[in-house]
């Protein structure tokens, strides 16, 4: 007997820990439309700096998440300036020309804001919440996602996408070359990692490790598919 007393004590200790595991992050919207508020940008855009600024004021905005969703994505078309920007992907550059031919425009610039899949050119809706929609709720544990949507008005017959992506913040880049050489860039909501999956169904996100990211958040967004107009948004930071 004596000899299993530890092997108990350890079985006890590991059952007490497991109990103490946090629980998954939970993040839900209101029955309004939060606005997910795209920013295609680049470290390499010398237009750029001024609209990552304005992204990045927007971690003060009392309407964050549950007004608004921001999310910077990095294009790579300006990395053959110089300044391989190591957040762009193809991926995220593919996103953008959808939206071009989705407006009916044969080209593509940085930086772009667009709002609820709208190209926008700024002014005082561009934060503000919609009409009622309906409530998307997500659950996140680190390593996959969960996400369901309950419309106002259910769809006849179209499906729902979940979208989601970890972001990340207080990003400090120092360009050496470029557009942007010398420049000292500050940066919020940049899109480390995009994934998609069915409403309901566990979505595979595992949260990136990106040296010089010092917060992560969540954004995540509903829409129906094959479409690129978001529906209904939710997110928030990451512990």
């Amino acid at each position: 007997m004596s000899c299993m007393r530890p092997f108990l004590f350890l079985g006890i200790g590991l059952a007490a820990f497991a109990g103490l595991r946090a629980e998954p992050a939970r993040f839900t919207s209101g029955p309004a439309q939060t606005a997910l508020i795209e920013l295609f940008s680049s470290e390499g855009c010398s237009s750029c700096p001024p609209a990552e600024r304005w992204l990045g004021s927007l971690r003060t905005e009392p309407g964050l998440w549950r007004g608004f969703v921001p999310v910077a994505f990095h294009v790579d078309y300006w990395n053959r300036l110089g300044w391989p920007d190591r957040f762009s992907t193809r991926e995220f550059t593919a996103r953008e020309y959808d939206y071009a031919a989705a407006w009916h425009s044969d080209s593509v610039y940085t930086p772009c804001v667009v709002r609820n899949g709208i190209e926008s050119k700024g002014g005082p809706e561009l934060l503000s919440p919609g009409k009622p929609a309906g409530r998307l709720t997500a659950t996140y544990d680190g390593a996959a996602l969960r996400a369901e949507f309950l419309p106002l008005i259910p769809p006849s017959t179209q499906a729902y996408e979940i979208h989601a992506a970890i972001l990340g913040g207080g990003i400090v880049s120092r360009v050496t070359a470029g557009e942007n050489s010398g420049e000292t860039l500050h940066q919020e909501f940049v899109a480390l990692v995009l994934v998609h999956g069915a409403p309901g169904a566990e979505i595979a996100l595992k949260r990136p490790k990106a040296a010089g990211v010092s917060r992560q958040a969540l954004a995540v967004w509903v829409t129906q598919r094959g479409s690129l107009t978001p529906l209904q948004a939710t997110g928030g930071w990451l512990e």
